[in-house]
Formats: structure tokens, sequence, C-alpha cells
């Protein structure tokens, strides 16, 4: 089960091709969208730790579109290697740590009337921990020949749910949405794994 319906990541893939085609056709190659991508992610912490929460989430959708972009130049310009997997996959992780440091970075230094504000600050943190090991769980499990592909909370959740809900939302009131959402997020992450870890033991029963 994922949140993101097909219809719309497919509808979402098919406005990536024309633009994918005509980044090969000028010579770019996966990597430098990957890196743009990267440096996008940069932007929206800076913008989410500086108060600038709608900015910040403009940003962050950027940037989840430059890592569909580079997926598609790989697939479809022939261009797709070993290394550019792992550098993707690396910076990824990057990515969605960073993106969680500029919000908690928020709540540490801005709302200070906020009584909750710390607590939002750890409940970055355990984000963090949460997404980069929901992106483990798969890594983990596909190097040991398993399928790991499963769960309601993948990258591309986390990249909407954050990006859309506070560049639409921005922080709400007293933070209440920009809260939520980690809130949420968070849980969520957490039942991937718990998803994933359950469907790793399903294969490997009696092994």
């Amino acid at each position: 089960m994922k949140l993101v319906p097909n219809w719309l990541e497919t509808g979402w893939k098919a406005l990536t091709r024309p633009i994918a085609a005509a980044f090969v056709r000028m010579g770019l190659r996966p990597n430098h969208l990957t890196t743009l991508g990267l440096i996008l992610i940069v932007i929206s912490a800076i913008f989410y730790g500086s108060g600038h929460i709608r900015l910040g989430g403009f940003f962050l959708l950027l940037s989840g579109w430059t890592d569909m972009i580079d997926g598609e130049m790989a697939r479809k310009g022939g261009m797709a290697t070993t290394f550019g997997a792992f550098y993707d996959s690396t910076l990824d992780r990057i990515g969605d740590g960073l993106t969680y440091v500029g919000i908690g970075a928020f709540f540490l230094l801005y709302p200070a009337d906020l009584a909750w504000r710390q607590g939002v600050v750890v409940l970055c943190m355990v984000a963090i921990v949460a997404s980069l090991t929901v992106s483990y769980t798969r890594a983990r499990a596909e190097g040991l020949g398993l399928d790991g592909k499963v769960g309601i909370a993948q990258r591309t959740e986390r990249v909407l749910g954050i990006g859309a809900i506070t560049m639409f939302g921005g922080y709400g009131y007293r933070g209440i949405v920009l809260s939520s959402v980690i809130l949420i997020l968070t849980l969520l992450s957490l039942i991937t794994i718990g998803q994933r870890m359950i469907w790793v033991h399903k294969q490997t029963k009696g092994a």
C-alpha cells in the first residue's frame, strides 16, 4: 500500500519524460541532476531553518522532481550505471536528513512561545533515524537478494507530504500544521519499518 496513488505518480512521471529527453539531448547526465537535487534540498533546508516555510516546501518539491528526472534520464537515455545508482541513493539519504535538520532548527531557534517546540525538535531527530532506517531496510533486503520495496511511507510520500503541505500551508497556526506533518510522517515511517521487517521475515521463513 502506498499513500501516493498510482495515477498521480504515473501522471507526474509523464511530465518528466520530455524534460528528461531534452536534458539528454543537451548532453547532461543523470548525476548532474542528482547533484542539482541535493543543492535544492540544501536551499530548502536553509529556508526551513530560517523560517521561510513555504519557500522550503517549494524547493523540496523541486528537488523531488529532479530526482524523478535523473531516474528517467538513466532509464531512457541508456545512462544507468552502478555508481550512478549508488550516488543517487547516497544523496537521497543526505537530503532526507537535511530536511528534518532544517525544520528542527526552525523550531529550536524561532517560535520561542511554543510550549511543545522542544518536543518537535526531538521528534525531528526521531524522524531522521526513522527515514534512514526505512531506506536501509530496503537496501539491506535487496543486498540479501530479497524484495524490500513495500510500505506505506516511502521517499516519495515523505517529500510530497512535507513539501506540498508546507508550501501551501506554511507554518500553520502556532506551528500546528508543520509539527503535525512531522509527527504523522514519523509514525508512518515507523510503520513502514515494521512492514518491511515482517515482509522480509515472510520471505526468509523456513530458510
